[in-house]
């Protein structure tokens, strides 16, 4: 399909840490990716032109359609961020941008719609079998929050992407273990949700809940400088820091219960798929991890959750192909 008058597209995938923009010079053809720190930038409006200036020279054109995935609930005009301080109003950021058309998406809408059009190189599946084609997909991940939405393919070949907000959905604890765990987050939180543990910030909140179990007083322990979700992992790893690899273990464990409770709810036989830049960084171990395991620990469903294939997304800006698959729909159909 060659270029058009609506191309470049301006894409954007804003989380609570990171925005990612792109620019779509083609169909599936994004260019001059960049990340920037939302806590560099005093508005969303500021990012983007810091964006466009350090894009200028392959600019030919400057775009007029757009679609930013952002994480938070979309529900009007004014968006507010969940997990950093920008706030919008959509109408007003599209006459600032001097766009004729700025489409909004919650992120893991964006995420199902790059689902739809990903290749099996792009997914690294954990267990099941087989998935059905029209039946629901489960996508969640963990990442500086905890996202979740549903796809469906309609007899037709459409696509339905149902939004939702289940990372905020009351943490059960499975086993005593995670009982212990529990009670230290309670300890610091009104209301403890999924997205308390299965996030960046979660991995750092199950280390310092399982530090203080009993019979680890002599266990070797990170400073208070390490306690980051990325040297847990390293230690985890290394096999330096039992602490650290009890950790990662618990992470995937309570992944595992969350990922097969929103399996069930859902039904969803087409599979249920992990995105969010945590789990790739150590791909290897989750794959033998007690994820799995947890996944099928459902008594009397277990045969079922024990068909449906788990896949993790490898690919690197799936929120950026899905914004542009999102706005490609929204101008040839007036919907998402």
């Amino acid at each position: 399909m060659p270029k058009t008058e609506t191309y470049p597209r301006l894409l954007a995938d804003i989380g609570g840490t990171n925005a990612r923009f792109g620019l779509e010079v083609a169909p599936r053809q994004i260019e001059c990716i960049e990340v920037l720190r939302c806590e560099d930038f005093e508005s969303l409006s500021d990012a983007v032109r810091f964006y466009l200036s350090k894009c200028k020279e392959s600019l030919k054109l400057h775009p007029i359609y757009s679609s930013f995935a952002v994480a938070t609930p979309i529900m009007g005009d004014f968006v507010q961020m969940t997990n950093n301080h920008w706030t919008f109003s959509i109408e007003t950021t599209r006459q600032c941008l001097d766009l004729k058309k700025l489409l909004v998406i919650n992120d893991f809408v964006a995420q199902a719609y790059a689902i739809s059009a990903m290749q099996e190189n792009d997914l690294a599946q954990i267990g099941g079998i087989k998935c059905e084609i029209n039946a629901p997909k489960a996508i969640l991940g963990p990442g500086t929050g905890l996202g979740v939405s549903t796809l469906i393919q309609n007899s037709d070949g459409s696509l339905k992407v149902l939004p939702g907000e289940g990372g905020h959905v009351s943490f059960a604890p499975f086993d005593d273990l995670e009982i212990l765990v529990w009670q230290y987050a309670r300890s610091k939180f009104n209301h403890v949700s999924a997205e308390r543990f299965l996030s960046g910030s979660g991995l750092v909140l199950i280390y310092e809940a399982l530090s203080k179990r009993k019979g680890l007083e002599k266990v070797a322990k990170l400073s208070k400088s390490e306690l980051t979700p990325q040297i847990i992992s390293e230690r985890a790893l290394n096999g330096d820091y039992p602490i650290c690899r009890l950790t990662l273990d618990t992470f995937c464990s309570m992944l595992g219960t969350l990922a097969a409770d929103v399996a069930l709810t859902l039904g969803a036989r087409g599979g249920v798929y992990l995105c969010g830049g945590i789990i790739p960084r150590f791909i290897d171990y989750f794959k033998t991890s007690p994820f799995r395991a947890r996944f099928e620990t459902k008594g009397r469903m277990g045969a079922f959750l024990a068909s449906i294939p788990v896949h993790v997304v490898m690919k690197k800006t799936p929120g950026l192909d899905g914004a542009g698959i999102a706005l490609e729909n929204y101008l040839l159909h007036d919907r998402i």
